[in-house]
């Protein structure tokens, strides 16, 4: 029987929607395979199938029956893959709740780096080792200067994200940043006091990094690119020293908890939440944008439509699913996993902090939970009967003695 608490705490969770983004793949995707705007490679490929299949019965249902009353329920498997909008958001919840036990007791910051978009081209044709280029120097940037200011290691969450409001392509990297650490000196605790950073100076560190691996990394002849020689390329090094090197820093949250809700909202969530999805309607798809540029009288962007083409749409889309077994959430400082940090320097908050936590984050996505392990009308557990599978060769039936799902999420054996 289903009794445990942890069965209740993993049960599905189901949120209502209007659209599903598996409806318009189902519609269009075979048909724009057969002649895609851009080369569609093998993750994109196993991503889309994922989503199409998601909570079918391609991937086994679960049943559950009450002894009670007889009522009988079921509960289809998700696909688990990082690009699936409908797994991304629990999947995101629970590493938020495991996070959060490991979070020093100090002030957090969130922090953006972005690089100009004039470095999407290359980007695209060495991802892999250019996204490493940008994570290590990033880090290493607010590493530097809080060991070379303050005698600190600080604590750092790297996230990568490759698209904009709109999913054009716009890589920047989301970092929560303890504003403060542990000293390098005496090995305690120390929080930094104030908020005022150089801007300038930290943009001209990063840049100078960056640049300087990427320097590196053409030299190593590995480089995919179109210059025609090393002058050529240092010329383009050049025209992007001019602007976009951004970093925003937004002020300090006092206490650890807070910022669990940072982490949930840009770790790893799909690009495009099916919230947005305003209208399927033939070849189009429309979703909801905000538009930074563009403010009301609040001061907050103001939101917009956009409407394409499923030939638009797809390769928009498609362009930020993460490179197959590639994190794209690092950890650097005292929250390498290299280090292990003092049970003393943890922060440790109180039940009603985790409550209220939980309901923030929960109310940033409209949904129900549906325990299909437990009856609302007897009040009591359900019984698991089986597992059931439909193929091309019919309905093949497991049995199990606890739910053929759970037991790979646990081995994680068929995640993406």
């Amino acid at each position: 029987m289903c009794q445990e608490k942890e069965c209740i705490d993993s049960c599905t969770l189901t949120i209502e929607k209007k659209y599903r983004l598996a409806e318009f793949f189902d519609m269009w995707w075979d048909e724009y395979i057969k002649s895609p705007t851009e080369p569609i490679k093998p993750e994109q490929y196993k991503a889309v199938n994922a989503i199409r299949t998601c909570r079918t019965e391609a991937l086994g249902v679960d049943y559950y029956v009450c002894t009670e009353c007889g009522e009988l329920s079921e509960q289809y498997h998700s696909c688990k893959n990082r690009f699936c909008p409908t797994c991304s958001w629990k999947d995101t919840l629970n590493w938020a709740d495991r996070i959060k036990n490991q979070m020093l007791n100090l002030p957090h910051r969130h922090v953006v780096f972005t690089i100009p978009h004039r470095l999407n081209g290359l980007i695209k044709s060495n991802r892999k080792e250019l996204f490493n280029i940008f994570f290590k120097a990033a880090a290493e940037t607010l590493k530097d200067w809080m060991d070379f200011k303050y005698k600190l290691t600080p604590g750092i969450i790297s996230v990568l994200h490759t698209f904009g409001e709109t999913k054009d392509y716009h890589v920047h990297i989301h970092m929560i940043v303890s504003w403060g650490g542990i000293s390098n000196v005496t090995n305690s605790l120390q929080a930094i006091k104030g908020e005022y950073v150089n801007y300038e100076f930290i943009q001209n560190k990063f840049r100078c990094k960056f640049e300087d691996s990427l320097i590196n990394y053409y030299k190593s002849g590995d480089m995919k690119h179109k210059f025609q020689d090393q002058i050529d390329f240092m010329r383009f090094v050049k025209q992007i020293n001019d602007k976009m090197w951004r970093i925003h820093l937004e002020p300090a949250m006092e206490i650890p908890t807070e910022v669990i809700r940072y982490i949930g909202r840009y770790s790893k969530r799909a690009c495009l939440s099916e919230y947005k999805i305003t209208l399927i309607d033939g070849e189009n798809i429309s979703f909801r944008h905000k538009d930074y540029k563009n403010l009301d009288v609040n001061n907050k962007p103001i939101e917009r439509e956009l409407q394409l083409n499923y030939r638009d749409f797809f390769p928009r889309l498609l362009q930020h699913v993460p490179i197959r077994y590639f994190r794209i959430v690092r950890y650097y400082g005292v929250y390498s996993t290299k280090t292990k940090i003092a049970p003393e320097h943890l922060y440790v908050g109180s039940k009603e902090e985790e409550i209220h936590i939980k309901q923030q984050s929960e109310s940033e996505e409209i949904y129900e939970i549906e325990d299909p392990c437990y009856c609302k009308v007897c009040n009591k557990h359900k019984l698991y009967i089986h597992t059931e599978f439909k193929s091309k060769r019919g309905a093949k039936i497991i049995m199990s003695k606890y739910p053929y799902r759970r037991r790979f999420d646990k081995h994680k054996s068929y995640a993406a």
